[in-house]
């Protein structure tokens, strides 16, 4: 389960990408996301990454979050064709489908866990 820093649920269906296989193949080749899912990327340690939507046929809301689960940056990324930075070092990116951020009012500074 994924929350907001108020009790709220953001997710319920979670799955975690620790391994470098699920992290290189994140959404690629799936037809969809259900509205309460949540894909976790988990980094070994905190450093720099960048996303692309190459194979995903849908459009996603990102989260990138430093090692206390603060949202330091989001991103909306469009099929096939977008790209994301996190800009700085994180630990966890959360990929969620579209329209979650505005849904759940995430923003830089809230706190999530999982």
């Amino acid at each position: 389960m994924l929350l907001k820093s108020n009790g709220k649920i953001i997710a319920s269906d979670v799955e975690f990408a620790r391994s470098i296989v699920s992290q290189t193949r994140g959404l690629m080749f799936r037809k969809n996301i259900q509205n309460n899912y949540a894909l976790v990327f988990e980094m070994r340690k905190p450093k720099r990454v960048s996303l692309h939507m190459l194979f995903v046929v849908f459009p996603i809301d990102v989260l990138f979050l430093n090692e206390s689960k603060t949202i330091i940056r989001t991103a909306k990324l469009s099929p096939w064709i977008g790209r994301a930075s996190s800009g700085e070092k994180v630990k966890y990116i959360i990929e969620m489908p579209d329209g979650t951020i505005s849904k759940n009012d995430l923003t830089v500074g809230v706190q999530v866990s999982f």
